[in-house]
């Protein structure tokens, strides 16, 4: 959410023409001032080795990934605030083995043994070859989130920013339907 709300401030301030980040954050940090379109859905999901005993379960609550070592991105990535934040209200902490600065870093240290992991799963879809890894997904409702597009005024938008807009919702899944 703390990357999200600079991504806003940046877009508010005139730094960016053009921001991608979480609707949740968007919300929280007001747009008023600014326009906001819907580009798709982000599905997170628990990222563990292939002989894990969570890798059977088809979909799990994030609670019962804390009793196992995690491999999280940076301390102000939305994802690991998302996480922190679901850890408190469950009452128990993350087992934090190490931070990560990518994704493509934490998928080796999870193939290497050090942990578990949270991602997106269009992302971890993405990632050929980082090792032999399971995807299990979070039933957590934060783990259901909403991305979207933010602008002072899409209309105003220089050429190549609109080019990518225009890229961006042409290959965007419905709002209502998860990425691929």
């Amino acid at each position: 959410e703390h990357l999200s709300t600079e991504v806003v401030r940046a877009v508010r301030e005139g730094a960016a023409d053009l921001g991608i980040c979480n609707a949740s954050a968007v919300s929280a940090a007001g747009t008023g001032d600014l326009q906001g379109r819907a580009y798709r859905r982000d599905q997170l999901v628990l990222i563990v080795p292939s002989d894990h005993s969570l890798a059977a379960q088809g979909a799990l609550p994030f609670a019962d990934s804390l009793e196992y070592d995690h491999v999280g991105l940076h301390a102000n990535s939305s994802i690991y605030l998302a996480m922190h934040q679901a850890a408190i209200q469950s009452g128990r902490s993350i087992k934090l083995r190490i931070h990560v600065t990518g994704l493509d870093a934490m998928c080796r240290m999870i193939h290497n043994g050090l942990g578990v992991g949270v991602m997106p799963r269009r992302a971890f879809e993405l990632m050929h070859g980082v090792g032999d890894l399971a995807c299990v997904t979070l039933t957590d409702d934060w783990a259901q989130r909403r991305i979207d597009l933010v602008a002072r005024d899409f209309t105003t938008l220089p050429v190549t920013a609109r080019l990518l807009v225009d890229h961006l919702t042409r290959n965007a899944p419905a709002p209502g339907a998860t990425a691929e």
